[in-house]
């Protein structure tokens, strides 16, 4: 399986995969914080240092990440939640990182992962400065490289 292209519509990015795990498993793994450098195919994402027991819509979480070589902290909020289909967070400048989960059958799930700066804009000219620093492309390969570990995790299980 290939991971496909999804156009969710403008200032998205979306792919998707469909992984030999039930989507109950996928979900559990996206919807911990604690967990989120084991999906990471980037190479961005580093240990979480401030975790809520349990997560809710409104939930705060603090991550060590890391681009271009710099270290640096984010405080992300929980924007949805829908168990076993669906959790999404906002960064603080705006844009928003989507998880959805599509149960195929007990034990195969189709997986779309969304980076989303549609509503971003905390910086002035936001929508452009996302254009210009080449978001788009970069967290496609990103999104790409992410869903290519995971469906590789449960490969032949």
């Amino acid at each position: 399986m290939t991971v496909n292209v999804v156009d969710p519509g403008p200032r998205q990015v979306s792919r998707s995969v469909e992984v030999d795990a039930p989507a109950e498993e996928l979900y559990a793994m996206a919807a911990d914080p604690r967990r989120h450098h084991e999906l990471d195919g980037s190479g961005t994402v580093g240990a979480n240092i401030k975790v809520p027991v349990e997560i809710a819509v409104g939930s705060k979480f603090s991550t060590h990440m890391k681009m271009y070589g710099v270290p640096y902290r984010i405080t992300s909020t929980v924007t949805a939640l829908r168990p076993n289909e669906l959790v999404e967070w906002r960064h603080p400048v705006g844009h928003r990182w989507r998880w959805e989960f599509e149960a195929l059958s007990p034990t195969r799930t189709r997986v779309i992962e969304t980076f989303d700066y549609s509503q971003a804009g905390a910086v002035k000219n936001g929508l452009k400065y996302y254009e210009r620093m080449g978001f788009r492309k970069g967290n496609a390969a990103g999104i790409e490289a992410t869903l290519t570990k995971l469906r590789d995790r449960y490969a032949g299980q």
